[in-house]
Order: structure tokens, then sequence, then C-alpha cells
């Protein structure tokens, strides 16, 4: 077995918002099991790429929002971690 494992985050910088709680989210942590590494590594392969796509859409949007003054793509860090485990 395997297990695909894998951590999305996202954080707010300080200058775009004063409510603290919004600075730093809670990341969200996935697993998810397979019977073979290929198959894992198929599907890491294709979380990975939309992982990428979103973030790439978000920061987009982002950009709309800094052009009428609000937050800007600067503002936020997206990061996410995907991994195949031995189980």
């Amino acid at each position: 077995m395997w297990v695909l494992m894998y951590v999305f985050s996202y954080s707010v910088s300080p200058v775009a918002t004063s409510d603290r709680a919004e600075w730093r989210l809670q990341p969200t942590v996935v697993f998810q099991e397979f019977t073979s590494e290929d198959r894992c590594r198929s599907a890491k392969s294709k979380l990975e790429e939309s992982l990428k796509q979103a973030g790439v859409k978000l920061k987009s949007a982002l950009g709309d929002l800094q052009a009428v003054g609000k937050i800007g793509p600067q503002e936020i860090i997206i990061a996410y971690d995907v991994d195949c485990l031995p189980k």
C-alpha cells in the first residue's frame, strides 16, 4: 500500500488585513491510500498540477483586487506539498 499525503496552506500578510485571525490559516492535510506506487505517483502528478493552476488563478484574481486598491498577490503566500509514502 502507498499513501498520498498532501498539505495545502495559505497565509495573508498583516499589511492586507488588521484581523490577526486571518494572517495564518491552519493547513489542510489529506491522506489517500493506493494499491501501487505507480497509481500513487500518477495521482500525485495530477494533484500537483491542479494545485499549481489553482494558485495561479488565485494570484490572478488578487491582481484584479489590487487594481482597485485592495489586497494584491504579494500579500498572499500559497504553499503545498504532495508526496507518496509507502505504508
